[in-house]
């Protein structure tokens, strides 16, 4: 077992090596203001058990929603990215897997767990399929615990379709007919995934970009949130909390993907940050690690319009 914990004046970091399972026993009751992650598919992947299935799958989620619901504070989020399982060209969308097993017991629940948003995340590169047409997507499940929660619509506006466009008729002509603080996001995120030429890119074979977590901790947390990853694989969302100044908790079961984090975590610190920019929030976020650091630190960041 391993872990690893970086501390400053206004956040801690605390990544461990092993089961998620051992993690939760110690963490508190309502302790965590967002759970992010991207669990395993259960489809024989190198980082998987070889015996792993859809049951498998089913079984994993429901041994830990105890644990997810009872460190989750009231108003909390859950943000949970998922795809498709595979086997033998048949596809199960897990997301209705999720769905089902995260709110099966909500009428025994004082604080129910509501889905807020099916949030698709499209990408422009993956693998060819012959005999359907190619995936080019993937969701994440956004649910509450509880009616009462925070989203910080203004952290994550992007810029309006037709900026300066005014209403040219009734009783608001001439007025601006869009939000000039920039426009929700919406429900549909085209990101680029992490392929060969991504600056992201490690050696972990299902790595998610790092501005996927980031967008979500912006629109969910306070500046003083505290961030928890039960699947934290190569440390994308270990990466966003940094940047976005929050604490974070992750637990990775494989020693070469826990190593490859704190690595990442380390060169962040360092001010060695790659990563690929998101569409820029229109308010700017002046919380950040990335807008904090000295000047002199040399932070290596992509451009979304560049190749992937």
């Amino acid at each position: 077992m391993r872990i690893y914990k970086h501390y400053n004046k206004k956040s801690f970091m605390t990544l461990f090596n092993g089961d998620c399972a051992k993690l939760f026993t110690e963490i508190p009751d309502e302790y965590i203001d967002l759970i992010i992650t991207s669990p395993p598919y259960c489809m024989k992947k190198s980082y998987e058990d070889p015996k792993a299935d859809i049951e498998t799958f089913k079984k994993l989620h429901k041994k830990i929603l105890g644990d997810i619901y009872r460190v989750l504070k009231p108003g909390g989020s859950i943000c949970w990215q998922i795809g498709y399982h595979v086997t033998n060209a048949c596809i199960t969308p897990l997301d209705y897997l999720v769905y089902e097993i995260f709110t099966e017991n909500n009428d025994k629940l004082k604080q129910p767990l509501i889905l807020r948003n099916r949030i698709i995340w499209t990408f422009g590169h993956g693998l060819n399929s012959t005999q359907r047409f190619s995936g080019r997507h993937e969701m994440i499940l956004w649910f509450t615990k509880g009616e009462k929660y925070d989203f910080n619509l203004d952290c994550v506006r992007v810029p309006q379709k037709y900026p300066g466009k005014r209403y040219y008729k009734g009783e608001h002509k001439g007025e601006l007919s869009g939000n000039p603080q920039g426009k929700n996001p919406s429900d549909v995120w085209d990101i680029p995934n992490v392929k060969a030429n991504h600056i992201e890119k490690t050696e972990h074979p299902c790595q998610f970009p790092v501005a996927i977590p980031q967008r979500l901790i912006r629109a969910l947390t306070n500046p003083d949130g505290i961030i928890l990853d039960p699947f934290m694989g190569s440390g994308s969302s270990a990466l966003a909390a940094f940047v976005e100044n929050r604490r974070f908790i992750g637990a990775e079961i494989q020693q070469n993907y826990y190593n490859l984090t704190v690595k990442r975590i380390e060169n962040a610190i360092r001010g060695n940050i790659k990563i690929r920019e998101d569409v820029p929030a229109m308010t700017p976020n002046t919380n950040t690690a990335v807008a904090k650091l000295p000047e002199e630190f040399r932070i290596v960041r992509e451009c979304k319009n560049e190749e992937s």
